[in-house]
Parts: structure tokens; sequence; C-alpha cells
């Protein structure tokens, strides 16, 4: 990645999964500050301390602990951010975090009502981090993380990726006269935390031995996957999408092993 004179970055959701394993990621590059937002204070504490113990912690680092679909407190962080920190130039907004638990079955009444968390955490973080990007001359770079069910004709109910992807295309459209490049990344289920909280791939740990072991089996599953996408293969795709050296703006990077085609 192309270093920047200091650059500060923003990773919403990253108390836990893809958000934290970017902070590990991005706190090294991060020489001017790393500001981390979830709406689980102890969780950001935990990430807080572990990059203090590897020792890849900035020497500023600043936890928001806030509702992302909050717009009045992205108020209060915008002004925390310019004042402190006085730029923004890369930004992960993960709200996955944010999706309401849809329920079953469901049709196009209810899809508004059901995807309406994470469209409108997405929503509120994008309309915050591209004005404070918008003032460095050098502009940014946000990643914008969904699933690849985005790309699926899925059932609609669980499914927001969608409409989060047309949000990100109108934005970077939008972004693209600042210098601010805007893209998605649409991982197949890769491996993070959010398996456990699945009472099917418990039993499938149970039934394999391991976890390691529950991946392989999936990836031999009939359909086309070439490898089970692991977090940190997730991690450092958005690492490329933020460099410099990317001249991608409004694309979608499916990351899946083939498992959408």
């Amino acid at each position: 990645m192309q270093i920047r004179l200091n650059p500060v970055t923003l990773i919403t959701g990253a108390g836990s999964g893809i958000g934290a394993g970017c902070a590990q990621d991005l706190a090294r590059k991060s020489t001017g500050g790393l500001l981390l937002a979830d709406v689980d204070e102890a969780a950001l504490g935990l990430v807080a301390d572990e990059l203090d113990a590897a020792g890849v912690s900035p020497e500023r680092v600043s936890t928001l602990a806030f509702d992302v679909s909050d717009i009045e407190r992205w108020g209060q962080a915008a002004a925390f951010i310019q004042s402190q920190y006085g730029r923004l130039d890369w930004a992960v907004v993960n709200t996955s975090a944010a999706n309401t638990p849809a329920p079953a079955p469901s049709d196009l009444v209810d899809w508004g009502r059901t995807t309406s968390a994470q469209l409108e955490a997405t929503i509120q973080s994008l309309r915050t981090i591209m004005p404070l990007m918008a003032r460095n001359s050098q502009g940014g770079a946000i990643v914008v993380t969904t699933s690849a069910a985005a790309i699926k004709a899925e059932p609609l109910a669980p499914n927001s990726g969608p409409g989060l992807l047309q949000v990100m295309r109108a934005a970077s459209r939008e972004a693209a006269h600042s210098n601010v490049r805007i893209n998605a990344i649409a991982p197949g289920g890769a491996a993070t935390p959010m398996w456990n909280e699945m009472p099917w791939f418990q039993d499938l740990v149970r039934e394999t031995g391991d976890e390691n072991a529950a991946f392989e089996r999936i990836a031999q599953m009939p359909r086309a996957l070439a490898r089970y996408a692991q977090g940190g293969d997730v991690n450092r795709l958005i690492l490329m999408l933020l460099a410099e050296e990317a001249p991608i703006t409004g694309a979608t990077l499916v990351v899946d092993g083939g498992g959408t085609l």
C-alpha cells in the first residue's frame, strides 16, 4: 500500500469478525490514528487491548461506542474526528452486525422492514464519512462490506445486499468528484466468529471434529467452490481496495471461491 503522510483510518463494526481483523492489519499503516466504532463498547476495548499487546497500535487510537444507524451520534463522531484528528483517509464500513433477524417466510412488503437496519447503517456511515474525506487534497478510500448473497437471487427477507450495493454505487459516483473511491467486498460466508452463532455449523463441527474440518466439509458440498475463504483472505483484499494504486471505484469484489456461480 502506498504510504500517505500520517493517514487516519475509521473502522465500523470493529468489535468482532472482519472489522476486528481489519483493525489488526490497518493499525500498522494508520500512523495518523485509528478509530474503532461498534455498538459493543466492551468488545471495542478488547480489540484495542489486543492491538496494544501485539505492538501494532498507532500512537492514537480512539474507540467510539455507538449505533452507526444513528445520524445524531454520527454528527458527534464527525465533530470528534475533525477536532481530534483533522482528517480521515481510509474507512471500512462494516455494518453486517446491524442486520435485523428476518421472519420467515416474507415477501416484498416485508423486505424494507427486515433489511432497513443494515441499509440505514451503511447510508448514515457514508453520508458522514464522505464529506470528511472530501476535505483531503488526496481524497480517500472506503470499503463497504456485504455478503456474496448480494449478487444471488436469494429470498428477499434476509438479504439486504442488493440494496446496499446500489447505495455503494450511487455514493461512489457522487464521491468521485472529490477523489474519494468507494468499493464493496462481498465474502461468501468467510470463516469469521459469526459461524459460531449458527446451530447447524456447531453440529457440523461436532460431527467433523473441528472448525477447519467443518469448512472443508462445506467446501465439498455440491456447488462450485475452489477454496473456502478465511477472514485473512477478506482482510488482504480490503487492503488492496484501500491502496492508492487501485484505480477502482463503484466495484464489488466477490470473495467466495466460486460459491455464487
